[in-house]
């Protein structure tokens, strides 16, 4: 089969590597119809994180079913599938409290697994993990391009909304205008937020933000932006959601936040060598929840919405590439010409 290899920084290749089989009873072999390019993925790319060179990449799969071990019960072959970045077993105690990305027996895409950016991927506790589409929209396009988010930033948005605490009324900021932070935007809308402040340095994306739901916009150019968001929220955010992960991010985060306020944060942190300064939590009681988020706690609840026609994510894909053109998809998010790219192999 082919898949992309990373071979080090701004060097992704397509290659014929093994396609996966069935190594156990509870694993599944996933034709991969459609994925994506993560704002994580860059980081090796950019030679900002390590990696190992060569290694398959990508985790945000969604296809058929083609085979399942003896153990399997959820999902047959035929079956349309979407699966979170994390694989999750379902039944540990992490996973029957919601956190299924610290999973006692987790697995990820990559490696023997088949790397999600190719033709097919191993899912390892196929059960826990793959989330089946009902027959009905299993080739309707709309519907699956609206669905992939769920593998990664929309459930990942979510998951910073209901970490700072939204609820119907509440009145939030959301930092950050890449796929989370836009994600971010729809599910605070989602969840009722009655104003909704979009923070972000693209002015393009903060457009998306507005369509998305945002009450107001702020083009972050200058260090008094920080007290127009204050103004607009009348002194500061009860609800803030951050979905960057530097450090900045972080500290616009704190700064917005109304004392007694709630953080949550779904960024995952990079560019934090100099370390983080708390003191702006700690002196104004502003919580921080979050981490790195368990989207399969959020798939069928977001899938119903999505299915439902009330929830589509899907304008955060802004291009569409081949398996054989993914080196131009990297490309054009680093270069910042897509906000996320969509892969269909």
């Amino acid at each position: 089969m082919r898949a992309a290899v990373f071979h080090g920084p701004g060097d992704i290749r397509i290659e014929d590597v093994p396609k996966p089989t069935i190594e156990s009873p509870g694993d599944a072999i996933v034709r991969v119809t459609h994925t994506a390019i993560c704002g994580s993925d860059l980081w090796p790319y950019r030679g900002e994180s390590d990696r190992d060179v060569p290694s398959r990449i990508g985790h945000e799969p969604m296809g058929v079913v083609e085979a399942v071990g003896e153990d399997v019960r959820r999902v047959e072959p035929g079956d349309r599938v979407l699966a979170p970045f994390a694989i999750s077993c379902g039944e540990c105690e992490f996973c029957r409290r919601g956190l299924h990305t610290s999973c006692e027996n987790r697995d990820s895409w990559g490696g023997e697994n088949g790397g999600a950016q190719g033709e097919y991927v191993r899912s390892t506790h196929a059960d826990g993990t793959l989330v089946r589409i009902p027959d009905r929209y299993a080739d309707d396009e709309a519907a699956l391009r609206a669905a992939l988010p769920l593998t990664d930033v929309m459930g990942t948005g979510h998951h910073a909304a209901v970490s700072a605490g939204v609820t119907g009324g509440s009145r939030c900021v959301v930092v950050g205008d890449g796929a989370v932070g836009l994600c971010g935007v729809l599910a605070a809308r989602r969840l009722g937020a009655s104003q909704i402040v979009a923070v972000g340095h693209h002015a393009d994306r903060l457009e998306l933000a507005d369509r998305f739901g945002a009450t107001e916009t702020v083009l972050e150019e200058s260090e008094d932006d920080v007290e127009r968001v204050r103004e607009l929220t009348d002194g500061g955010a009860e609800h803030v959601l951050e979905c960057v992960g530097v450090a900045g991010a972080m500290e616009t985060a704190a700064a917005v936040a109304r004392p007694g306020g709630t953080v949550g944060y779904v960024g995952v942190p990079h560019g934090m060598e100099g370390g983080l300064d708390l003191f702006d939590f700690f002196g104004d009681n502003v919580g921080l929840a979050g981490g790195v988020a368990p989207v399969r706690a959020y798939a069928e609840e977001l899938l119903a919405d999505v299915l439902g026609g009330t929830l589509d994510p899907s304008p955060v894909f802004t291009e569409t590439v081949s398996l054989g053109e993914i080196a131009e998809g990297y490309r054009a998010m680093d270069d910042r010409e897509a906000i996320k790219v969509l892969v269909k192999p």
